[in-house]
């Protein structure tokens, strides 16, 4: 599983010019599922996401988390995360996982993040989704379960 996390003073997704999640502080998340993800993995993503200090505190510091400034997320299904540029010029997602198991993966990442953060926006499982956010920072994180 890949966690994208971008830092943001504000995010929004949009489905055919209308907009279906908007944050302002928080994190906008770019999620990819492998096939061979399940629930316990997802689960150790989200505390490690939900834990982490990015924010300033007031020495400037990162040192603040997400429930530390009340923070918001915003959630993306993303599985060209797990594209696979080897061979040739056209990238290949056998590595990522099918449509059905991503998608209940994904749904379940974003009722375990509502458990701990008050506002949790998503994006459509499979839509063509425009995505735009004000990166602050720029502040990214790569979270891979294969690295924690």
């Amino acid at each position: 599983m890949k966690f994208v996390i971008q830092r943001v003073s504000e995010a929004s997704v949009s489905v055919e010019h209308k907009i279906i999640g908007k944050i302002q502080k928080g994190y906008m998340v770019l999620i990819g599922v492998a096939e061979e993800d399940d629930e316990a993995i997802a689960d150790k993503m989200v505390r490690k996401m939900t834990g982490l200090r990015i924010f300033e505190d007031e020495n400037g510091k990162t040192n603040l988390s997400l429930a530390d400034v009340n923070g918001s997320l915003l959630l993306i299904s993303q599985f060209t995360l797990y594209a696979n540029c080897k061979k040739g010029n056209r990238p290949s997602f056998i590595e990522a996982g099918s449509p059905d198991k991503a998608n209940a993966l994904y749904e379940y990442i974003i009722e375990k993040c509502k458990e701990t953060v008050p506002n949790v926006q998503k994006g459509s499982f499979g839509a063509d989704m425009k995505v735009s956010l004000t990166n602050d920072g720029p502040f990214t994180i790569v979270l891979d379960s294969e690295q924690l």
